[in-house]
């Protein structure tokens, strides 16, 4: 990354060359939606490092997870960061999925994690197996007999991450999966989501979900309001609305 793209993309989630980790990561998490609209729009999703950076900062866009955190990967490591990409299964239904299902980084001692939507807010200690108190709830590592390390969020399972270090290109193959496979949870609608500080602010098809606190409220938008709706709340303009062709 050249030096005016790292200026550029620290401009875009409003941090600057002095800003710790734990600034840069509820920066990028408060500025840079977890999104799949690409999908929706049939745009290709590249996981070539460039293409990932140019989308979040020059096309001001989110993605999801080999693209958020592979771009903060690239961010990271221009600031001078130790970074280690980590593959991880997702849990759901009851079951962890494949292998690469998920992309989460490694930041010295730290779990960094700016790509699964409703998430830590901070890194988390990847060395602590205690409690770890994070502003949207507790979460607590657990290692595995097979070596690796499960992620409970108050209680619930949300991944079990690998810790052997992984190659960005290693996940292309999951990430041309998640794209293409008609039972992907990608595929079953356009979604976009920002962390807010009273709560969420989601677009879930053609419904606009904002929750503060124990309060959400559902409204239905039009194809007028909901691109209204994706540039108030994500600074994402586009020119017609995300609609997977089947």
């Amino acid at each position: 990354m050249d030096e005016r793209t790292l200026d550029a993309y620290l401009d875009r989630i409003g941090a600057t060359r002095a800003s710790t980790l734990v600034e840069l990561h509820e920066r990028h998490l408060a500025t840079v939606p977890f999104e799949n609209l690409s999908i929706h729009l049939g745009e290709e999703i590249s996981l070539d490092e460039d293409a990932l950076v140019d989308k979040v900062v020059n096309r001001r866009r989110g993605g999801f997870c080999y693209e958020l955190n592979g771009a903060f990967a690239a961010l990271l490591r221009a600031l001078g960061h130790d970074v280690a990409l980590l593959s991880a299964k997702v849990f759901g239904d009851g079951a962890y999925g494949p292998p690469f299902d998920h992309l989460a980084l490694r930041v010295g001692n730290l779990l960094v994690d700016v790509g699964f939507g409703r998430f830590a807010l901070r890194p988390l200690d990847i060395t602590s197996r205690e409690d770890q108190h994070d502003p949207i709830g507790v979460f607590r590592l657990v290692d595995t007999p097979e070596g690796d390390v499960d992620v409970l969020f108050d209680g619930v399972p949300q991944y079990r991450f690998e810790q052997r270090p992984r190659e960005l290109a290693e996940f292309r193959a999951t990430c041309w999966y998640q794209q293409t496979w008609p039972g992907s949870p990608f595929r079953r609608g356009a979604t976009c989501s920002l962390p807010t500080a009273e709560g969420r602010v989601t677009v879930a098809g053609s419904k606009l979900i904002t929750t503060r606190g124990d309060e959400k409220l559902v409204e239905d938008l039009d194809d007028d309001a909901l691109l209204a709706a994706y540039a108030e709340h994500f600074g994402i303009v586009l020119d017609r609305v995300p609609q997977l062709s089947r």
